[in-house]
């Protein structure tokens, strides 16, 4: 059993691009049974989801479908995953999507298709944190994006940590050395449409960059990419639960 657990959104077009990747999780992997959980806003709730499991008996994988190990990894997966193991279930936690190289390239393909050129000075735009290992997990992606990309990259935030996504513009414009005219673009550190897209667009709503990229899912558009990478942290959870103890985790035999 695969419990795929999102923050939760308001947004219509957030809840439905998130749907659409579990659907892709589920359908890149027959043999698994991918449940939906969520840590805020939405229901089910991730520690709902994951005691009525425990209750009957069944095994799962909770795995994050969350970029950084922030507040809701460190806290309500391994809260909730605690307390099934506390009641007598078998359940572990596997790690955030991110940081990982093929996250790093999906961020590459939002620039091209947004229209950024090589040279282009790029922001990363990130929700923030105040948690130092998703500051850390931000710091990772945003070097291995800086190595791939002839012009220079920097982070900037949607709340929690400065620079904002505008200052972080407005820094790369008045970087020297630069060409004339150097072209500013935006790409989206985020998983899917939502409140921070939202917030996103209304800080660059005054032509603050020339291109602004798509968030790494996008309505209609849940690349592949992003479910294998889904069932890759399945399968690392699953191996190191096998490296513990036989009798911790002993009914995760049959979950594959």
């Amino acid at each position: 059993m695969l419990v795929a657990v999102s923050h939760g959104t308001r947004s219509a077009t957030g809840r439905r691009t998130i749907a659409q990747l579990r659907l892709a999780v589920a359908a890149a992997r027959p043999g698994v049974e991918v449940l939906a959980a969520h840590v805020d806003v939405q229901k089910p709730a991730l520690d709902d989801v994951v005691a009525r499991l425990a209750a009957a008996g069944r095994a799962c994988v909770v795995v994050p479908l969350l970029l950084s190990t922030g507040y809701h990894v460190r806290s309500d997966v391994a809260s909730a995953v605690r307390a099934a193991r506390a009641a007598g279930g078998s359940a572990v936690a596997a790690a955030a999507l991110g940081p990982d190289d093929a996250l790093v390239d999906l961020l590459c393909d939002r620039l091209a298709a947004a229209g950024a050129h090589d040279d282009d000075a790029v922001v990363l735009a990130a929700a923030g944190s105040l948690a130092p290992r998703a500051v850390a997990d931000v710091e990772h992606v945003l070097a291995a994006l800086s190595a791939r990309r002839a012009g220079p990259v920097t982070a900037g935030y949607a709340s929690a940590q400065e620079p904002t996504v505008p200052q972080a513009c407005a820094a790369l414009r008045q970087l020297d050395g630069g060409p004339p005219g150097r072209r500013v673009a935006v790409v989206p550190y985020l998983l899917a449409p939502g409140v921070f897209s939202q917030r996103l667009d209304a800080l660059l709503g005054d032509g603050t960059a020339d291109v602004v990229a798509k968030t790494l899912c996008a309505d209609g558009e849940v690349d592949q990419r992003l479910a294998d990478l889904a069932l890759r942290r399945y399968d690392e959870a699953l191996a190191a639960a096998g490296a513990l103890e036989e009798g911790d985790l002993s009914p995760l035999a049959g979950v594959r």
